[in-house]
C-alpha cells in the first residue's frame, strides 16, 4: 500500500519467541522483509515491535 498508516490494524499478532531465539528470529524476519520499529521491556520480557511489507504491526515476545 503506497498510503501510510490511519488507523489501528484490524488485527495485532503478538507472537511468542523463546529467549535464545528472539535476535536469529528478528534477523530472519527483516530478511523476509520485516522493519524492526522498536524495542522494549516495560511490560516484562524484551519485546521486538515489528511490522510486515505491508505495514501491520505484529509483536515478537
Amino acid at each position: 500500500m503506497p498510503e501510510g498508516k490511519t488507523a489501528k490494524n484490524r488485527m495485532h499478532l503478538d507472537i511468542h519467541v523463546d529467549e535464545d531465539r528472539k535476535a536469529a528470529e528478528v534477523d530472519r524476519l527483516v530478511g523476509l522483509g520485516a522493519q524492526l520499529t522498536e524495542t522494549h521491556s516495560d511490560r516484562g520480557p524484551l519485546t521486538y515491535v515489528m511490522r510486515d511489507p505491508e505495514g501491520n504491526e505484529f509483536c515478537l515476545h
